[in-house]
């Protein structure tokens, strides 16, 4: 019962009721002291992903490093407003843990984003991440624009091919309008470069993405 709670969404009758003000979050970035929750500067984009537990996923993008302004964690896709962490993982919210990403598309593009996106994690996985088990370890891209989703829509596909080749399943990945966005709590904002050696059960399928590398793939 309790596994089958944590892989199945929560109606709005059914989820937790949250509150209406936000929760306490960092108010710099830990690894580069940029304001976490902006503003951000002009020409700046956005990006959000999902594809695991958010601890390791946002060590992926900040060690991008050129290009990108801000990663914070945060939960999306839910219904429960400003929920808390503990609240998320009791599977009762319907949020996913998911990366924010602020980006310089004039350093590194969208398309590079999404190969890290796909590389870093397993997206045919479902409702899980390794052994890591719940809603909120779906693997998700929330887009800002139309230009994103065309570009997130075609390296699923692409990719789907790729990992097919190599006899996995498919791709569960969603691919949805951007929704709305809620920090984590402050200890969970860059907690890798706090917690070096924490906690990290991210683990891709060892199957290159070829979106951003000028190579084109048929699907």
């Amino acid at each position: 019962m309790l596994f089958r709670k944590k892989i199945e969404f929560p109606t709005p009758a059914t989820a937790l009721k949250g509150r209406s003000t936000p929760i306490p979050t960092a108010s710099s970035h830990f690894v580069n002291g940029r304001p976490l929750q902006g503003p951000y500067p002009e020409g700046i984009e956005l990006a959000m992903f999902g594809l695991g537990c958010f601890w390791g996923a946002e060590r992926k993008f900040w060690e991008l490093e050129d290009g990108i302004w801000i990663t914070a964690v945060g939960y999306a896709a839910g219904i429960t407003p400003n929920p808390t962490y503990e609240e998320v993982c009791s599977g009762q919210t319907g949020h996913n843990e998911v990366v924010l990403v602020a980006f310089d598309p004039n350093k590194i593009s969208y398309e590079m984003l999404l190969k890290t996106f796909w590389e870093s994690h397993n997206p045919t996985q479902g409702m899980r991440q390794g052994n890591d088990v719940g809603t909120q370890y779906r693997s998700g891209i929330y887009v800002y624009s139309a230009a994103q989703r065309q570009a997130a829509e075609a390296s699923r596909d692409s990719y789907n091919a790729a990992l097919k080749a190599k006899r996995f399943g498919d791709i569960t990945t969603e691919i949805l309008e951007v929704p709305e966005f809620y920090f984590a709590e402050d200890y969970h904002q860059q907690y890798l470069a706090k917690v070096p050696h924490g906690y990290c059960g991210l683990g891709g399928t060892g199957v290159a993405c070829q979106i951003g590398t000028g190579v084109k793939t048929n699907v």
